[in-house]
């Protein structure tokens, strides 16, 4: 039984399972893991891991796959592996009507990669860090495209020098910092978990300084509760800006208390190297214990306020995307559980952490919250 597929601008939310249709013996399984993007290999995957629901009588569309979504063998091998663990594979018939390359096809070659070596690393769980190249590949950038795969390309030619940070509001000292007094603020690495609400993870070694280093800087004022950051606002550049279903440009916010806590960090590096443009270049928010659609991009503005702030997700979405967005597994999003993720280069999903793993440094923050109301 087969079940219609609901395609979701943010998600790309998939309801229905396509292993009944992918039963059909091919032989070149491993050709087929290595053409799926990343994008599907996630519906496949959790189609299998978490099945839906099934309705009678229902059918499933599928979006085609274009040739510039193709994908080279060694960066998505474990997911290859995954197809044939499975069993999986689908007619010649059905890629070629899908759009994916079957054995007379050739993949889009890529560019040589520029990246930084990948000098072994891992988190204070030891779990190693996702190569630079998926960190890099792999990237939830609205302002650029909603397609992942595609945002390091756009992003490329996108110049972040001059920039600066406009930081007022409630402060004693409002400050203007380029780049240059960027750099002073300090650069130590921190490896931390990233977890998207769209139940996919990755471990990154970022560059950068503590939040709390530049507030402090500009003191803020006893009346100032909450921070507010504004990314650059550019459609000429961010075509993505140019969609009517966002509110443009994208705002988030934090409690002072959590933005001063050590853990809330600014990258302004990646892998040993400047952060590239389609993470969010050239400087950017991680709260690693919050989804990581709290980690706004490419900032340009931070202002000290006393109300909380509606950001882009919370204005698009109020009953899915709340101001907290502290990761909890015990806290469905109304569309999917969160109680496990999928580590990007990994096949097996894994059990979703409590505040991502980081609840012994930041539960007391929220000591006699309920969680469920303020998700």
């Amino acid at each position: 039984m087969l079940t219609r597929g609901v395609w979701r601008d943010h998600t790309a939310f998939f309801s229905g399972s396509l292993i009944p249709f992918l039963a059909v013996v091919h032989p070149p399984v491993s050709r087929l893991g290595e053409q799926l993007t990343p994008f599907v290999m996630d519906r496949l995957y959790n189609s299998v891991v978490q099945p839906p629901s099934m309705s009678k009588g229902a059918k499933m569309t599928l979006p085609k796959i274009a040739s510039s979504q193709i994908t080279p063998k060694h960066i998505y091998q474990t997911r290859r592996r995954f197809l044939k663990t499975a069993g999986l594979a689908a007619s010649a018939a059905f890629l070629a009507a899908c759009g994916v390359p079957t054995q007379t096809q050739s993949p889009r070659p890529t560019a040589p990669s520029t990246a930084a070596p990948d000098i072994a690393r891992s988190d204070e769980l030891g779990n190693q860090a996702n190569s630079y190249q998926e960190i890099t590949h792999y990237n939830n950038f609205y302002e650029f495209t909603t397609d992942k795969e595609k945002v390091a390309e756009l992003a490329a030619s996108f110049a972040t020098e001059p920039w600066k940070i406009e930081v007022g509001g409630l402060v004693e000292n409002p400050m203007t910092f380029d780049l240059d007094a960027l750099r002073r603020l300090g650069r130590e690495e921190r490896v931390t978990r990233l977890r998207c609400v769209e139940a996919w993870s990755m471990v990154i070694p970022w560059e950068g300084f503590p939040l709390n280093r530049l507030l402090k800087q500009v003191a803020p004022l006893s009346s100032a509760k909450f921070v507010r950051f504004q990314s650059i606002y550019d459609p000429d550049r961010l075509p993505g800006q140019k969609s009517p279903w966002y509110e443009w440009p994208y705002i988030e916010g934090l409690r002072l208390d959590e933005a001063m806590h050590d853990l809330s960090f600014m990258a302004t590096g990646l892998y040993g190297e400047a952060l590239p443009p389609q993470n969010g270049a050239p400087v950017r928010l991680v709260v690693p214990w919050k989804y990581g659609f709290k980690n706004l991009k490419s900032i340009v503005r931070i202002d000290l306020v006393t109300e909380a702030p509606t950001s882009l997700w919370m204005a698009a979405a109020p009953k899915e995307y709340g101001f907290y967005a502290n990761v909890n597994p015990e806290v469905s999003h109304p569309r999917w559980s969160q109680r496990s993720e999928r580590r990007i280069g990994e096949l097996k999903r894994r059990q979703t952490l409590p505040f991502n793993g980081y609840g012994e440094q930041v539960a007391s923050l929220y000591q006699g919250m309920d969680l469920q109301k303020n998700f």
